[in-house]
């Protein structure tokens, strides 16, 4: 158990091992990191904390308690799921769990599976316009809701397969910000987990023994280019184990003049230091 006395319900039951510390302590400090660099911090603001249910929201919405709880996050935290209508959801999991725990929560209802059944040929992927679906409601429940921000449990492998899969598919080097701006200009868009590991969200929320459901729309469908780059990035960390952390840094150390991009880095402006010539008179 934490060696903390009056820990918030989500916090309670934990394993007693020197491990699972060194794990909480990681994603603690790690949440905290994003948190403090990317300024995402506004003093009263309201959160929405995006919950699907799955091992990556579990341990987003755990560290953000844990914070609040320590008195570093001063900010107030409401936790939304989207019933998206997918048939078997088990739609009282988390309103029951999260009453449970304590945690103050909206559970809204929209059938967008069927929107996205209707309109995505078959053999096409499901991901984008679910995704497209799904952020529009969750704005509008923000605003509902009187909230600043939508959180979401974006970790840092999914900064790096976005990178990847832009790379290969995009032709853009980009990926997911930490923190962004909703094209309104109302709404800011958070991602606190950008520095934690996939694999180290895993083991928390399996450790706490949260009920994770599992996404059946998109995990139904075979051949995901996400997949792939998921599938291209273990073969790369199994054959080098650490590279995912080195290709992450090198994210975060862009240097433009070394890019080939014009509009990044004003290359007609560079000039050569030219040494006054001495007058031969």
């Amino acid at each position: 158990m934490f060696d903390d006395t009056d820990l918030p319900p989500l916090l309670q039951n934990a394993p007693d091992s020197t491990e699972f510390r060194k794990l909480r302590k990681r994603i603690i400090r790690e949440t905290r990191a994003a948190i403090d660099q990317y300024g995402m911090i506004e003093p009263g603001a309201r959160w929405l904390v995006c919950l699907s249910g799955g091992k990556d929201s579990y341990t987003l919405l755990a560290a953000l308690v844990e914070l609040q709880w320590r008195g570093l996050l001063p900010v107030e935290l409401l936790a939304c799921n989207l019933d998206q209508g997918q048939p078997g959801f088990p739609a009282t999991v988390l309103p029951e769990f999260l009453t449970k725990m304590q945690v103050p929560h909206r559970i809204e209802y929209q059938d967008t599976y069927s929107i996205v059944m209707d309109k995505v040929p078959a053999g096409r992927t499901y991901c984008a316009l679910c995704s497209r679906l799904r952020r529009g409601n969750l704005y509008r429940v923000a605003r509902e809701e009187g909230c600043s921000a939508i959180v979401l449990g974006h970790h840092r492998d999914d900064l790096l397969e976005t990178f990847f899969m832009n790379l290969f598919h995009g032709g853009r080097v980009a990926t997911m910000p930490p923190k962004l701006v909703n094209e309104e200009g109302d709404l800011f868009l958070y991602r606190p987990l950008a520095f934690v590991a996939e694999d180290d969200c895993d083991r928390f929320a399996r450790a706490m023994d949260y009920p994770i459901i599992p996404c059946d729309l998109c995990g139904s469908q075979d051949g995901l280019q996400r997949m792939q780059v998921k599938a291209l990035l273990n073969e790369w960390e199994k054959r080098t184990p650490g590279r995912r952390n080195t290709m992450f840094r090198a994210l975060m150390n862009v240097r433009p003049s070394h890019m080939p991009d014009p509009e990044l880095f004003d290359f007609l402006a560079l000039a050569r230091e030219i040494a006054p010539q001495d007058d031969p008179t």
